[in-house]
């Protein structure tokens, strides 16, 4: 029986998902158990396949994917899970999140997620997008839950602006987390 760590490394619809498969990489050579679940809009920019290759594992793109067994895959990663991950996080994810909105794997996991699990929420957006007070009153509302966030980071955003948005440096977030997986 494996005593590593187990990560559910949540990936969602930013122009940021390809930089995951990098952080889906070093947190698996630092020998965590990694396991993605991708949103639909995530497949939009990256495709699974760059995952299951990294972490060795399947990857989670649906609700209804389902690996042997009785019971829900989403419900099996939820009870197992040492960390909930979600890098890039959208402001969506992170609105549905802060209201409790499960209409996919990612949002059902995080709900459904065992009590003693950490969840660490590294943002990339636009950074009005970000700066928004809707965005951070959910951001609020989530950090009196306990969630943690990392980023987001000021520079050059895809969007063409300069400023806060870009995801926290994936060598810093797999840092973050990846030291309590040796």
């Amino acid at each position: 029986m494996s005593t590593a760590q187990k990560i559910i490394l949540g990936v969602t619809g930013s122009i940021a998902a390809h930089k995951a498969a990098d952080l889906a990489s070093l947190l698996s050579k630092a020998k965590c158990d990694v396991r993605v679940v991708m949103t639909a809009d995530a497949q939009r920019f990256i495709t699974p396949l760059p995952f299951k290759t990294l972490t060795r594992n399947s990857v989670v793109t649906d609700l209804y994917d389902e690996d042997e067994g009785w019971k829900p895959t989403h419900i099996q990663l939820a009870d197992a899970a040492d960390w909930l991950v979600i890098a890039p996080a959208t402001a969506n994810i992170i609105a549905r999140l802060a209201h409790g909105l499960a209409d996919d794997a990612l949002t059902c996991i995080a709900l459904a997620l065992n009590p003693q699990a950490k969840i660490l929420i590294a943002p990339a957006m636009n950074g009005k997008m970000w700066l928004h007070p809707a965005t951070q009153a959910n951001v609020k509302l989530l950090k009196q839950r306990g969630v943690e966030f990392i980023g987001p980071d000021e520079g050059l955003l895809s969007c063409g602006y300069e400023g806060i948005g870009r995801l926290w440096p994936v060598e810093k977030i797999a840092g973050r987390v990846s030291k309590t997986c040796r």
